[in-house]
């Protein structure tokens, strides 16, 4: 479990190092509500696919390591031309998780997915979300990017319970999520 010390922590650690984070899921929710409304099993994070070699090495250090890649994992080449994941699970000893996605900016500042992730993209207001978790503000997607990232599958009942506090506090459209 991640609990928001453990959230904040993390974002901190991998802000202070020059990695800009971008959260999504239960705490990137959490973070747009302003509370923490149920727990969090990971952390998941949007983060610049050429930051991914640092993050690794400063999450190593602090006991984290390759869980699992997901299915839209895709190999891409780093600038030193070594093959890169782009969509993975880290783990902590202690049972922790972050849950990791890379994207690229394009010249327009949207958020182009180094996953295999069907063409859609991040337009660079999608990314322009802020929110805070135990009083520390965050970057995050913002609330209708949420619920657009939560389409196309069969959502747990959890995941419906984040969409209809989303859909109350900030009146958005979650006719198209399942």
């Amino acid at each position: 479990m991640i609990s928001a010390q453990d959230a904040v922590l993390i974002y901190k650690l991998l802000s202070a190092n020059g990695i800009p984070v971008w959260l999504t899921g239960g705490w990137g929710i959490d973070a747009l509500l302003g509370e923490q409304t149920r727990p969090h099993k990971d952390l998941d994070v949007i983060v610049l696919f050429d930051d991914l070699a640092r993050l690794g090495e400063l999450l190593s250090r602090e006991g984290f390591s390759l869980k699992e890649l997901w299915s839209e994992n895709r190999w891409v080449s780093d600038a030193q031309g070594a093959e890169t994941a782009t969509a993975f699970v880290l783990h902590h000893p202690d049972g922790r998780e972050i849950d990791v996605h890379a994207m690229r900016l394009d010249d327009q500042g949207d958020g182009v997915p180094a996953w295999d992730s069907e063409g859609f993209s991040f337009k660079k207001q999608d990314l322009a979300g802020e929110g805070e978790i135990a009083g520390f503000a965050v970057r995050c997607l913002t609330p209708q990017a949420q619920v657009e990232r939560h389409t196309g599958y069969e959502l747990p009942d959890q995941q419906r319970g984040d969409l209809e506090l989303l859909h109350k506090k900030y009146s958005i459209d979650d006719r198209n999520a399942q």
